[in-house]
């Protein structure tokens, strides 16, 4: 039997349109309303849905093809939606955008879950040329279903009447127009938004409340939310294992970047998960095993490099045995050092023979498949998993090194070795989706079990 779950994409013309301020609105206006709002954020981003959750009152999910694969994307979405009254899901980039021949790009994901799409349109420098803008991404695609458009940072009302009028010629409703505000500007640093936990994210989800409830017709969307087509229930979820180990999570604000479906992953393979803090805590807590996920360790690099008991704490896990799993942020940490952006080298954790420094400039982005050079804590030689990396660092040995992957890039295919891998020590800048490997989640609970059940 099919389900009805009311959906909304909210889409753009290219990036920096205002997905974000849009989406995050939108979902605070509607949560307002006493509505149950499920956030959702296409791509591989870890930043925006913290925004999300904020304004919908409730946690925000990734939807990403190349991670996970395209059923499990539609389970993740049916079943994180199936208590909501709304889905309201933010697009990345353009349309169309996504990694080598348009995967995981909001209008491939938009007709997997085939929901309505709102395109948000900047028209800071634009004119009656908008109605052109709309009426292409509408026409490049029918089966995308891009039903109505959101004007974004009109100039004054005239601009505003011209563009919305130019808009509705084409037959696409201008379901809102929202002006130019500094309240709805969001603070940026290297990596993109500064994360909801370091800003006043507050006061700004407030402000982008108050304009969607002013310049969005709200009743209008939820209509089109309501019209999405059903999608096919979702089977009963297979039975979680037994707790077989504690697995403790780097989380505070220097290691944030974690997608809720991949811990959740763990768990359902056996994992308990517990939280600490590498920059607030003194020892790790009682656990079999450790990860640490992406974040901002150049950023909280002096006080990370401080709290000489945790390094000690870690290095003695490490020593001992203890899977220790780490991607991007959390592998710059377990290296020996790191030279932040101001040129500045702090003394890390040191369980990794190498090194790494800040650049002033993207080293790499997007898509990336990665083929294991030898066993590791989370998969066999030979097994390819897919993946991102999005960092400003690199990465250099400091001794005798073992590099953990054959990375292969999506859109050009280059291939390079990186990363670290030696017995129970397995770090890079690659993050993967526990969701779509549950057979690497599976691997590492049991290696965690091995470790317990070794010193017990």
């Amino acid at each position: 039997m099919d389900a009805v779950h009311p959906r909304i994409v909210i889409a753009a013309a290219r990036s920096g349109s205002g997905k974000t301020t849009v989406t995050s609105g939108i979902a605070a206006a509607l949560a307002a309303r006493g509505l149950r709002v499920h956030p959702f954020k296409v791509g591989p981003d870890y930043i925006d849905p913290g925004y999300l959750a904020l304004a919908a009152g409730s946690r925000a999910d990734s939807l990403d093809s190349w991670l996970t694969g395209e059923d499990t994307l539609k389970k993740i979405f049916i079943s994180a939606s199936q208590e909501s009254d709304i889905a309201v899901i933010e697009g990345v980039m353009g349309l169309y955008d996504g990694g080598r021949g348009g995967v995981s790009s909001t209008a491939q994901i938009a007709k997997l879950l085939r929901a309505p799409v709102l395109l948000v349109i900047d028209v800071r420098s634009m004119g009656e040329s908008a109605a052109a803008v709309a009426a292409g991404f509408r026409d490049l695609d029918p089966e995308v279903g891009v039903c109505g458009v959101i004007i974004n940072r009109y100039g004054s009302e005239n601009h505003r009447r011209m563009v919305c009028e130019a808009v509705e010629k084409t037959g696409l409703p201008v379901i809102g127009a929202l002006p130019r505000s500094r309240d709805a500007e969001m603070r940026e640093r290297h990596l993109g938004l500064l994360p909801a936990e370091e800003s006043d994210a507050g006061a700004y989800i407030a402000a982008v409340r108050k304009m969607a409830e002013e310049h969005i017709d709200l009743d209008a969307l939820l209509k089109l939310a309501g019209s999405a087509q059903p999608l096919p229930a979702e089977a009963a979820p297979e039975a979680r294992a037994c707790e077989k180990a504690v697995i403790a999570v780097a989380r505070d604000e220097a290691f944030s970047f974690y997608y809720p479906e991949s811990l959740a992953a763990l768990a359902a393979a056996g994992a308990g998960i517990i939280n600490f803090s590498p920059m607030n805590d003194e020892k790790i807590p009682e656990c079999s095993g450790l990860v640490f996920g992406g974040g901002f360790p150049e950023v909280f690099a002096e006080r990370l490099a401080a709290n000489s008991a945790m390094k000690s704490q870690i290095a003695a896990a490490a020593a001992s045995g203890m899977p220790i799993y780490a991607e991007c942020g959390g592998f710059m940490y377990l290296t020996r050092e790191l030279t932040d952006l101001s040129g500045k080298t702090h003394r890390m954790a040191g369980i990794i023979p190498m090194k790494c420094r800040m650049n002033d400039s993207l080293r790499t982005v997007f898509y990336v498949s990665a083929r294991a050079l030898s066993d590791n804590i989370i998969s066999a030689a030979g097994v390819t998993l897919r993946g991102h990396e999005f960092h400003f660092s690199s990465a250099e040995e400091d001794g005798p090194g073992s590099p953990a992957f054959e990375f292969t890039k999506n859109r050009t295919g280059e291939k390079y070795s990186a990363g670290y891998a030696y017995k129970n020590i397995l770090g890079s800048y690659l993050h993967i989706h526990f969701s779509g490997f549950p057979e690497a989640a599976a691997r590492f609970v049991e290696k965690c079990a091995e470790y317990k059940k070794s010193i017990s």
